[in-house]
């Protein structure tokens, strides 16, 4: 897809005006988010606060079948393409500590993504577009979706129909997403590969176990596991291209249970991280095979089991081409950053973008006064977000929709 000339120059150069309008709406439902975060894909009060916010908007809902989801679908006065918009819900699995007045009040969750501040976008920008809909040819898909993290949730909003409700199958699809490192309001942006495949890696090593005073009595399981994290790098380093990018990281080593026992398994655990699909299944086949041949030269067996993850998350080319447009619109053109690399986090918007071209792109949050170099990340139980950056994430979501849809 490419947007006209025509329709760039229909979207309003007052959005970010508006938006920053709509500020205090937008901070007291993600307030609201931030104290009362769940975590994964049955997000029951979440989904309640969502369906709660649109009420009195022109936009038709659904609630998920299978997850905690909310579908909306806004109408524009003349017929046209359909363009979705993509908020994500769930929190993370972890204990707060950052002092704020509104932190969570759930303990083992928050809102350490950001999410909480994405569905605020996404709610105002509905909202946003609702005024506009005489301007509108075509609708609007609100794709509010729970997990997120780790739980494959566009996948299941896939799997239940999300392409398949009244709007039919989108033109093109957008998520943006809060960075806590990265200047307040900024628009960060690339083409093609955005965010890494996330694979996990899982080796059980076996042996003989015995008296770690004879050795040589039993088949030692641990120094083969030691070799095999420093073969699986070299096998990275050696066997993927220095242009291609990949990262494995092995993260936890399990053996033993006191000092005089040779243990008979030992268990690795990490992740594989790669931006192509031909880079991932080389790396799965090599993986393997350094995992089962370092073991046997250590008289051992080992059992390789490599977890599917999210896929790579790829931008349209056109789709990044005209969000970076749209994003130097309404935020003027310093405030939006070509991003030189790709990020090795995963993304499971890459679902949706394998069926719809689009683009994902990162709202810089960072809070006046931190150094980027030591502000507490997304994932971190101590990070913060600058609520003043969600009217520039609420005016580009109406920006390229109304762009997608100036016909």
């Amino acid at each position: 897809m490419a947007i006209s000339e025509a329709a760039l120059d229909a979207v309003p150069g007052d959005l970010l005006t508006r938006a920053r309008a709509l500020q205090p709406a937008t901070v007291r439902l993600r307030r609201a988010l931030h104290r009362r975060p769940e975590v994964g894909m049955d997000l029951p009060r979440t989904q309640d606060q969502i369906v709660r916010a649109l009420s009195d908007l022109p936009v038709t809902l659904h609630r998920g079948r299978s997850c905690s989801s909310v579908v909306g679908v806004l109408e524009g006065d003349r017929p046209g393409p359909t363009v979705l918009l993509r908020g994500d819900m769930d929190a993370l699995p972890l204990t707060e500590d950052t002092g704020l007045a509104f932190r969570s009040e759930v303990d083992g969750a928050m809102h350490a993504c950001g999410h909480d501040t994405h569905v605020a976008m996404l709610a105002s920008a509905a909202r946003l577009l609702a005024e506009d809909r005489e301007q509108l040819a075509g609708r609007v898909l609100l794709m509010f979706q729970p997990g997120e993290e780790g739980f494959h949730g566009a996948r299941a909003m896939l799997d239940d129909g999300l392409l398949e409700t009244e709007a039919g199958v989108p033109e093109a699809a957008f998520a943006l997403h809060v960075s806590a490192t990265t200047p307040s309001g900024e628009l960060h942006h690339r083409p093609g590969p955005m965010m890494a495949a996330a694979d996990v890696l899982r080796v059980r090593v076996t042996g003989r176990g015995g008296h770690a005073s004879a050795p040589q009595n039993a088949l030692d399981p641990v120094p083969a596991a030691a070799a095999m994290v420093g073969a699986l790098q070299t096998a990275v380093t050696r066997r993927v291209a220095p242009h291609d990018q990949a990262v494995l990281t092995v993260s936890r080593i399990t053996a033993g249970t006191t000092d005089n026992v040779i243990p008979e398994t030992a268990e690795l655990e990490g992740t594989m991280r790669t931006l192509s699909e031909p880079v991932r299944a080389l790396l799965r086949t090599e993986i393997t095979r350094v995992c089962e041949h370092t073991a046997l030269a250590h008289g051992c067996t080992a059992e390789v089991t490599i977890v599917p993850g999210y896929p790579v998350t790829v931008n349209d080319d056109g789709a990044s081409a005209d969000l970076a447009r749209v994003g130097a619109r309404v935020l003027g053109a310093a405030r939006c950053v070509d991003m030189p690399s790709p990020l090795m986090g995963a993304e499971d918007f890459a679902y949706v973008l394998g069926r719809v071209p689009g683009a994902l792109a990162f709202v810089g949050a960072r809070p006046d006064g931190l150094d980027p170099d030591t502000a507490p990340p997304n994932h971190s139980n101590r990070v913060v977000f600058d609520e003043s950056a969600m009217a520039s994430g609420v005016a580009v979501h109406v920006g390229i929709a109304r762009a997608v849809l100036a016909r």
